[in-house]
């Protein structure tokens, strides 16, 4: 006979202290969504830990300092999400901004006049620094591929780019090198 059935434990420590742990969850968060992932996190650790839950009345505080942790985990896990989106909006604010940006608006209009692949593929040369082997690598192709559709959309933005304005001049040198680097 092989060891005993786990569930008829867990089942009773889950019905007797189901109530005092969603409780004590509760009162701790905001959100009914955050106290319901909280506590079934909790009950998950409960079942993966069965065996070093005390007996009794033990087993409640020991699923209160299981929640206790379970919440501090989740309160740095927001107060991280919290702050990459901060970060992101400064990010997306200094891309949409024309006062901020280094990028004139007819070359962003341009940019933004391509196709989605032809963007990406772009931006991972220009945002992201990647060479030919590198961006094969992430869109899963040849190097060669990747040279052909890269000169296909620098193409593409240069002819966007002159049917806004044929003289890039006007923008300063930086902005004609790094038209010309692009081409």
């Amino acid at each position: 006979m092989g060891p005993p059935d786990p569930r008829p434990r867990f089942e009773e420590l889950y019905t007797e202290h189901y109530a005092a742990v969603s409780s004590y969850v509760q009162r701790r968060t905001d959100h009914p969504d955050d106290t319901a992932d909280i506590i079934a996190e909790t009950f998950t650790t409960a079942w993966r830990r069965l065996a070093d839950i005390p007996s009794g009345d033990q087993a409640r505080l020991w699923l209160y300092g299981v929640a206790r942790r379970t919440l501090a985990n989740h309160r740095r896990g927001e107060s991280r999400r919290a702050a990459l989106t901060s970060r992101l909006r400064e990010e997306l604010t200094d891309w949409t901004d024309p006062m901020t940006s280094l990028v004139p608006e007819t070359t962003r209009a341009a940019f933004m006049r391509l196709s989605a692949d032809d963007r990406e593929l772009l931006s991972l040369v220009g945002w992201e620094g990647l060479g030919n082997a590198e961006i094969a690598k992430v869109l899963g192709c040849s190097r060669i591929a990747v040279r052909q559709r890269l000169h296909r959309a620098r193409k593409r933005l240069s002819t966007e780019l002159a049917a806004d304005d044929g003289d890039l001049n006007r923008y300063g040198a930086r902005a004609v090198s790094l038209a010309k680097e692009s081409l």
